[in-house]
């Protein structure tokens, strides 16, 4: 019985020692809440917008007062049937513009006449919602519209009659997260606003409230017939 009991101290005491020895288990780093950040806009939205479509047209719930639903870009390279490269190129572009994942656009069919097979990639597309939407269109806006060249002012007859609005970009080095010091070809983009708006100028006021330059129009005066 006392071997055993001096085996059992022994065990004890080995394995108080390697509990010494050990280092302290760090403790789990606690996890700090991320913070949400709002976009810019979608507060100018609830606090500017809204009030003011209510105003100029009399809506009687907020329910109906229109809304920027998405953004679709979408660029389309045409020598792409000629270099497949070049819609690599113009996808990592994009998703530096937008900090999203895009889509590789493929050709439904084939014509021979374009050199063009089918499920070809000629281009891509993505869409924007939500934050993303918000912040693409602040900077579009604040800081992409201004680098255009010879601007003067955004076209208000590009709107399809159901309140979306498409522009068409013939550079998209205006925008900043591009180098153009680094890429290989400028490509040109479509860009349409998706609106819930049931008329063009429904929309056209929503998209005026968020700051887009429009173009302004002079009204012709008549002169009197003498």
């Amino acid at each position: 019985m006392s071997e055993e009991k001096t085996k059992k101290s022994k065990k004890e005491a080995a394995k108080t020692a390697k509990e010494k020895e050990a280092p302290a288990a760090k403790a789990p780093k606690a996890s700090r809440p991320k913070e949400k950040v709002i976009a810019r806009f979608s507060v100018t939205y609830r606090q500017e917008v809204i009030p003011a479509l209510m105003k100029r047209f009399q809506y009687r719930n907020v329910m109906q007062v229109p809304r920027l639903e998405k953004i679709a870009i979408n660029i389309g390279v045409g020598q792409a049937t000629q270099d497949q490269k070049l819609v690599e190129l113009a996808a990592k572009d994009l998703e530096a513009i937008v900090g999203q994942k895009v889509v590789i656009t493929r050709a439904k069919k084939s014509i021979s006449n374009f050199k063009l097979r089918e499920k070809m990639p000629i281009g891509c597309r993505v869409t924007l919602r939500s934050a993303h939407m918000y912040e693409f269109l602040d900077r579009f806006i604040s800081v992409s519209v201004p680098r255009i060249r010879d601007f003067r002012g955004l076209p208000d007859t590009s709107f399809d009659g159901r309140g979306n609005y498409t522009l068409g970009i013939k550079e998209h080095t205006i925008f900043p997260e591009i180098d153009v010091d680094k890429i290989a070809r400028i490509f040109g983009m479509d860009i349409t606003f998706v609106t819930t708006a049931r008329t063009d100028e429904e929309a056209y006021e929503l998209l005026k409230a968020f700051g887009m330059p429009f173009v302004k129009r002079q009204e012709v005066l008549e002169t009197p017939k003498v």
